[in-house]
């Protein structure tokens, strides 16, 4: 390892403990690291297992003036916070200056392959002009850029759908609601959890030379949404829906639905995976959406 390393040494904060957040503080735990979560609103009810046991959680709450002293002798910190409703990022608002005092090695800034825009289906990678349309995207766009131009050892990882455990569509095909949506042409890209929380660790883990402030975190398989649907349908041993026309059923979609059907780009992870050596766990959601159904039996086989 480097010294920047997350290791049994490091001292890491994660800004924003939710699904993603809570994966990585895990993860640096497992190595030894002592770690830190923020919470917004309640505090999470951790599960009894060494990992949960070691993460130590703090209230960070802008809107309630909930702000913490941070941690002395910072080593590492991830934001995953997005920015708010007004494009504003708390992190950077409450957070920055206290972060300039700490000996940081390195500062992981969780953002969107949003910020490319509609390529209309053609691949992005890093070099890509960053043309985001999006009101959301825009808002991440810039603080992103906020974020590198800090003068912290910042890199930005750039994130696709986030699937895993809990976050794949098995519930929806059980309960009925699962759509399957067809839309000539449109691909989605995608992410395992785990992926992320590799990607990081991988990151950290290189030297200070080997850190572009700027990566693409996604898989090898940009596809459609009904192929996945089908597939988790394969793996339930279920039916899927009948398909819908994108067309025909647009009208009805929540603003939030459309503004995910209103771009289409494939995202490119050579610089991740070739150039800095990342193995990808979950090359598609083939081995993502089998791994993570086998976690949530495996969770529901435990619970009482």
């Amino acid at each position: 390892m480097t010294s920047g390393a997350v290791n049994p040494g490091a001292r890491v904060l994660v800004v924003g403990g939710g699904y993603s957040g809570e994966r990585f503080a895990r993860a640096a735990a497992a190595r030894g690291a002592q770690v830190w979560l923020t919470y917004r609103r309640n505090k999470p009810e951790q599960p009894k297992d060494p990992e949960a046991a070691a993460l130590q959680w703090l209230h960070f709450d802008a809107e309630a003036q909930a702000i913490p002293p941070l941690p002395e002798q910072l080593s590492h910190v991830l934001i995953t916070l997005p920015p708010g409703a007004t494009g504003s990022d708390a992190a950077l608002e409450h957070l920055l200056e206290p972060l300039r005092h700490q000996p940081l090695r390195w500062l992981g800034y969780l953002s969107t392959t949003g910020v490319y825009g509609d390529s209309q289906g053609a691949w992005v990678d890093e070099h890509s002009p960053t043309l985001a349309t999006l009101p959301r995207s825009k808002a991440r766009l810039q603080c992103e850029q906020r974020w590198l131009s800090s003068g912290l050892p910042v890199q930005s990882f750039r994130l696709p759908a986030i699937y895993g455990p809990g976050r794949c569509p098995f519930e929806q095909l059980r309960s009925g609601q699962a759509r399957l949506v067809h839309k000539p042409g449109q691909v989605f890209c995608r992410i395992h959890v785990d992926d992320i929380v590799g990607a990081l660790l991988h990151a950290t883990d290189q030297p200070e030379g080997r850190r572009p402030p700027a990566i693409n975190v996604s898989d090898n398989v940009p596809c459609p949404s009904s192929e996945t649907l089908g597939y988790a349908a394969h793996l339930l041993g279920c039916k899927l829906p009948a398909v819908q026309r994108f067309e025909a059923i647009a009208p009805q979609m929540s603003p939030m639905a459309l503004s995910f059907w209103a771009e289409n780009r494939r995202v490119r992870n050579h610089l991740l995976c070739a150039e800095l050596g990342y193995q990808l766990r979950y090359p598609s959601y083939r081995e993502g959406f089998a791994a993570s159904l086998a976690e949530e039996q495996a969770t529901s086989a435990k619970q009482p």
